[in-house]
């Protein structure tokens, strides 16, 4: 018989705290000494530090887990793993190894934990790392993830924000998860969006990095619990503006059906009031507008590439089998931060 977590309420990165709350409480905190081999760290809004080691390599340490937001066990753990997983290879790193980190109730049934873990160990493997042991605890609901380790080359870290004026933004997977699996909790979302969500949430962010170091990336960051936008916010770091084509933007099918019908989170509109003040719409509907603040769990990889690289990347990520798209520019700062822009009706 198959197993199932219940009461599965709402889980993946849409569980995260508003950047807002987070904002607050880390700027309260007492700074650290400074350390000239942590080369990104505590005074950056990337999702991984990472610390140099010798001059050719460099530790890029970071954890991430979260509550079910599908109700099958093993892709539940799969997921959770491709998220946290996905960090290292923002940083542009290679995976090396992994500890789960583990929440679960003693009443119950035990191989649904079981497997959870197989789905994680599957998704470690994948990756080329070694899942080493890790870490539990009894608790009311469930949580899983991992704490992973990798390595990169010092000079050929990707930070999230070091973009520059005259650089392509490419997405490399769709939008739209969030509002996917809130629906698919009511039984409004298509069996296949909801396989197109759950394909894209397990599919690691490895060969998108991969290809990456061919060519010249600026800044890089994976699309997660912030959203598109939020994310994209923190990679301009109140250094630059951009424009987005939103005719441009990848989004998984059925989603922009579901935010008319009002299926969407609460994260969605944490991300919402914490970044809508640093953004401009013009004729883009209020359904493309919640995709682009959708809490992603497992989201691609967003990248700033030198224009020069940018359309050879992308058909490499495309020849790749990846749904990348290029949906932007970076430009000079202007008043407005982000200009999100789509076709005007009739036209």
């Amino acid at each position: 018989m198959e197993e199932k977590i219940v009461f599965c309420k709402g889980g993946g990165c849409t569980a995260k705290l508003g950047a807002g709350v987070l904002a607050r409480i880390l700027e309260r905190l007492p700074k650290q000494m400074p350390d000239k081999n942590l080369l990104i760290g505590y005074d950056s809004k990337d999702d991984a530090a990472v610390y140099r080691i010798s001059d050719d390599t460099a530790v890029v340490q970071t954890l991430d887990f979260f509550p079910p937001m599908v109700e099958d066990p093993f892709t539940f753990g799969q997921i959770a793993a491709a998220n946290a997983l996905s960090d290292i290879y923002a940083m542009g790193g290679d995976v090396k190894t992994a500890l789960n980190i583990v929440c679960f109730p003693e009443s119950m049934d035990l191989n649904i934990l079981g497997e959870i873990l197989r789905g994680g160990l599957s998704k470690v493997a994948e990756a080329g790392g070694i899942l080493a042991g890790g870490h539990s605890i009894a608790d009311d609901g469930v949580k899983y993830g991992l704490s992973v380790t990798g390595t990169v080359h010092p000079a050929r870290i990707y930070p999230n924000n070091q973009g520059r004026p005259g650089d392509k933004l490419i997405l490399t997977k769709k939008l739209g998860v969030g509002i996917i699996c809130a629906a698919d909790r009511v039984h409004e979302a298509s069996r296949e969006a909801m396989r197109e969500a759950v394909a894209s949430m397990t599919m690691l962010n490895k060969t998108a990095s991969e290809i990456c170091r061919g060519y010249e990336v600026h800044a890089c960051t994976d699309v997660t619990g912030f959203g598109f936008l939020g994310h994209l916010h923190e990679m301009l770091d109140g250094r630059c503006s951009c424009r987005i084509d939103a005719g441009r933007i990848p989004v998984l099918p059925g989603a922009l059906a579901c935010a008319d019908e009002f299926l969407l989170t609460a994260g969605g509109q944490k991300n919402r009031n914490h970044v809508g003040p640093f953004i401009s719409f013009e004729h883009v509907s209020f359904a493309m507008e919640e995709v682009l603040f959708d809490p992603q769990t497992s989201g691609g990889l967003l990248i700033a590439a030198a224009p020069g690289d940018a359309e050879c990347l992308l058909g490499e990520l495309r020849q790749a089998g990846l749904p990348a798209e290029l949906v932007g520019e970076i430009i000079p700062r202007e008043q407005t931060e982000i200009y999100v822009i789509g076709k005007e009706e009739g036209k």
